[in-house]
């Protein structure tokens, strides 16, 4: 079956109330399969994130997504539309921002406001207010900074009331200064209630940004969930270093092994480590306190997205779940 041969009923319960409904998503290049059976869904004024080492298939996915490629099989409803039957529908709904978005150097911001804008466009003025861009109208897009032209790209993306905004490696190459801006950006969109897919190669990004996440690899999802929930289920695992207060013998540690969440305690040298799940940490923090002075050196290792999605990169093939 092929994304022009179907009708919402075939996927009954899947496609109602999500923004976007993928079942079986496939797409290969010379032999090279880089989605492979892909199911996923969207919700309304969701931000999900799809993340994944390069190759994982997260741009060709938003790419079919957007009717950019042609799916070899599978389902595909985005707004309840066929993205390539249904194109000129679907494209005043959709604002996105690519992997290789860009506009001539001598192009100024009002004119590229009046080039994207379409007859049911919103107040240009506003949105360059409120991402900060008003004061920039008159300025040509070669003079502006990473993160002025990634929030350009963000009010042209929702110039025409998009219902989805596609976002790929929105943030790439910026400084941390304009990352948070973006991030900023974005916060917004999702606090208006906007829809957001995000696709991106920075894990404190999804984190900060998504509501959900799905973990990609060679074009299968490995699990789904909010960051924490695949940080609870991939990366569990928090280490609390410190070392031995002079004059405190060894053996007045002892009790570290009781304590709650404590899986193991490692001495090398005058050096401890606990290790234990995320309650761990208060716990470890409190005894300590209890028997002050607090050392010096005491160093807290909690795990992350990124800790999560190396595990699940890592694991077997066969982790995959339906999203």
């Amino acid at each position: 079956m092929t994304t022009t041969e179907f009708s919402s009923g075939h996927i009954s319960g899947h496609i109602s109330g999500h923004i976007v409904s993928v079942r079986g998503l496939t797409k290969a290049y010379g032999g090279r399969t880089v989605v492979d059976h892909l199911d996923l869904d969207v919700a309304p004024g969701e931000v999900l994130g799809l993340i994944g080492a390069n190759g994982a298939g997260k741009t060709t996915t938003v790419e079919i997504l957007q009717g950019l490629r042609r799916p070899d099989s599978g389902v595909v409803q985005v707004l309840g539309l066929d993205p390539l039957r249904d194109a000129d529908r679907l494209r005043p709904m959709i604002g996105s921002q690519l992997q290789d978005s860009g506009l001539p150097d001598r192009l100024k911001v009002r004119e590229a406001i009046r080039l994207f804008s379409g007859p049911d466009a919103v107040d240009a003025e506003e949105l360059l207010e409120r991402f900060g861009l008003a004061h920039r109208r008159n300025y040509a897009f070669g003079t502006m900074s990473g993160g002025e032209r990634q929030r350009l790209f963000l009010v042209l993306a929702l110039l025409n009331r998009p219902r989805l905004v596609i976002l790929d490696e929105l943030t790439q190459g910026l400084d941390p200064a304009a990352r948070r801006e973006v991030w900023s950006s974005v916060t917004r969109l999702r606090d208006a209630g906007t829809t957001v897919l995000l696709v991106t190669h920075e894990l404190d990004e999804a984190e900060e940004l998504c509501d959900r996440v799905v973990a990609m690899r060679a074009g299968r999802v490995l699990d789904v969930g909010t960051p924490a929930e695949l940080v609870a289920r991939h990366a569990a695992a928090a280490t609390v270093r410190f070392g031995l207060p002079a004059g405190r013998p060894a053996r007045d540690f002892a009790a570290l092994h009781d304590l709650s969440g404590v899986v193991d305690v490692v001495r090398t040298g005058d050096q401890v480590a606990v290790v234990g799940n995320r309650s761990t940490i208060a716990h470890v923090g409190a005894w300590l306190v209890g028997r002050g002075p607090i050392p010096a050196d005491l160093r807290v290792e909690a795990p992350d997205l990124e800790d999560a999605l190396l595990a699940l990169l890592e694991g077997p093939t066969d982790q995959k779940e339906a999203a």
